[in-house]
Order: structure tokens, then C-alpha cells, then sequence
């Protein structure tokens, strides 16, 4: 039943929105079920998805698209790591992408920072785009806690002049800032975070004291999938809390961009 619906369906845009919209894996079902043949029509969400775009984006698909095709562009083998992580991994789509790879690095640049703890590594997109924009001396401390995925990433951080920048921290992130924390003698200058969103808060909380002052924080998903709007889950009520609390703190700047799932670019005043 499913199949002959699927077929008699496959130029319906309707279809493709549904898949997009609701389920985990829109592109396995499409190239299961024979749809990404079916219609030239479908090409350009088809590279939306291998280009990393979310498939819940806060903006039109086309405007996303648009600003990726307008912003500084990744370099070779950022592409290279990208490609590979949809070739070898479940969940290519929570890769960070070329937009938010490029904002990391351009805030790297602007700010100056040279000392950097990401949360959550994944693949390694986020870390290395990050390490491109440090100077020579620059360091990042990726938290990671699946082996696949390191091993991944460090093919490629072997393979980039930058590569040597980037430290990876196995382990729980929160057991692992916690032994960072006593054994960097220099400030966080900037810090990313795009792990288990309901251990947000406490990755805010344990990162901001070894935060200088004007330092950074990222944080990925800040208005995941929307749901911040109508929290309905722990995880939507978390991210919904966290982004009232980050607003109301004294001590903190911020600015929420509907960038993928959302960006709020944190500054410690």
C-alpha cells in the first residue's frame, strides 16, 4: 500500500515536503523508494540534502540555498569531509554545514580567539572549519564520545595544514571540561556547543567561569526545529529555558539567529 501510494505520488511536492517535514531520514526513503529518479524537479532538494541543509530550516530551502551559494565557500577538503560523512555515517544531517562552519570561523577571525572548546564533534566539520580560522598557534578542544566519528574526522584533520590545531577529547563532555578545566593554564575564548541538548544548561554553566571576558559561545539548535515556539518535550522545554535564561542574565549579550536550527551567538560581558 505504502509503495503504490509512494509511486503514484512521486512528482507531488506535497510528498517530498511530508517526507522533509516528518520523517528522520527523508533521503533514504526517497532513493528507497525510487523517487529521487522520478522528477528533475527533485534535484535541487536532493543537493539541498547532500549539501547538509537541514531538512526543518527556519527560512525557504531557496533562500538557504541562496546564502550558501553567497557565502564564502568551504575549502576542499572541508567538501571532502562533508561528502564522507554522508557516504559513512546514519546521520549526515547533523553535520554543521557551510553556513554555520563559515560563522564559527568568521566570529574566530573577528574575535581574535586562539583558545576554543567545541561540544560535540561529530565528524569534525565544525572543528576544522573552526581551525581554519585560528592563527598558527590557535588550538580546539573537540568533545566527542563515538569513536566512529573521530576516527572519521581525524582522516581528515591529518590531511589539513590545519589539522594539527585541533585537539579531541574522548569521553563524557561534561567528565571532560571538568579535567580540561584543570589542566589549561589560558581562558576559553570562544566555545561552541552542539551536543545532548537536555545537558545544555550545564555545559553553559561549567563553561562560562573558564570563559574570558568577552569570550564567545555558540549554540547550535537554539531554536530546534522551531519547537521553542510550542514546547511539547523535554529537550523543546531545555533549549526554550536555556534561551530565556541566556536573555535575562545579567552578565551575558546575546544574539538568537535563525541560522539552520538556530544559532545563539553568546558574549561574556
Amino acid at each position: 500500500m505504502l509503495w503504490s501510494t509512494l509511486q503514484q505520488a512521486r512528482s507531488e511536492w506535497s510528498l517530498v515536503i511530508f517526507l522533509f517535514a516528518a520523517l528522520p531520514d527523508p533521503l533514504c526513503l526517497l532513493v528507497t523508494f525510487g523517487l529521487v529518479d522520478a522528477d528533475e524537479r527533485l534535484y535541487p532538494l536532493i543537493k539541498a540534502i547532500m549539501n547538509k541543509q537541514c531538512m526543518d530550516s527556519m527560512v525557504d530551502p531557496a533562500i538557504e540555498e541562496y546564502c550558501q551559494n553567497m557565502t564564502s565557500g568551504e575549502s576542499a577538503i572541508l567538501a571532502e569531509l562533508a561528502q564522507a560523512t554522508v557516504d559513512r555515517t546514519r546521520y549526515p544531517v547533523n553535520l554543521s554545514g557551510p553556513l554555520v562552519g563559515q560563522t564559527l570561523k568568521m566570529l574566530i577571525k573577528v574575535s581574535g580567539s586562539k583558545t576554543v572548546l567545541e561540544i560535540g564533534m561529530f565528524t569534525g566539520y565544525a572543528a576544522l572549519s573552526m581551525a581554519e580560522g585560528l592563527p598558527a598557534d590557535g588550538v580546539v578542544y573537540a568533545c566527542e564520545t563515538n569513536p566512529r566519528s573521530i576516527a572519521i574526522g581525524q582522516e581528515f584533520f591529518d590531511r589539513s595544514p590545519h589539522g594539527h590545531k585541533i585537539k579531541v577529547l574522548f569521553g563524557r563532555a561534561l567528565d571532560t571540561i571538568t579535567q580540561l578545566r584543570e589542566e589549561i593554564a589560558t581562558p576559553l575564548d570562544l566555545v561552541f556547543i552542539d551536543a545532548d541538548k537536555k545537558k545544555y544548561r550545564d555545559y553553559l554553566d561549567l563553561v562560562l567561569p573558564m570563559l574570558s571576558h568577552n569570550g564567545l559561545v555558540v549554540i547550535d539548535d537554539a531554536l530546534w526545529k522551531g519547537r521553542v515556539l510550542d514546547p511539547q518535550e523535554e529537550r523543546d522545554q531545555v533549549i526554550a529555558d536555556l534561551n530565556r535564561y541566556i536573555h535575562q542574565h545579567p552578565n551575558l549579550e546575546s544574539v538568537l539567529l535563525p541560522i539552520r536550527h538556530g544559532l545563539n551567538i553568546v558574549r561574556k560581558v
